[in-house]
């Protein structure tokens, strides 16, 4: 399953995403890949969002990665570390993890 981000994933927006990965389909789905190519910011609240997102995957047995983004999605991953727990894809149009 590919969730396609597109710009602002902050203290707004992070509650609509969460309700949607709250959602039954998300669990049934063999791997899950956040399209992360037209997300333009994210701060500290929506990266929880996809940490939490991550470890759910991982208890359900499901694969889980992220692809690159803008720059500063890239820098605030790398800021915090958080790029190096986590696969990230090159582009949406790669394969999904396994």
């Amino acid at each position: 399953m590919v969730l396609r981000l597109a710009g602002e994933l902050d203290l707004a927006s992070a509650p609509i995403l969460q309700r949607e990965l709250d959602q039954d389909s998300i669990g049934d789905a063999p791997a899950i890949v956040f399209d992360l190519d037209e997300l333009e910011f994210i701060d500290s609240t929506g990266l929880r969002v996809i940490l939490g997102a991550h470890q759910r995957a991982r208890e359900r047995g499901q694969a889980f990665a992220i692809t690159r983004g803008s720059a500063q999605v890239q820098r605030l991953l790398s800021i915090t570390r958080v790029g190096e727990r986590l696969r990230i894809l090159p582009s949406s149009s790669s394969e999904a993890p396994t």
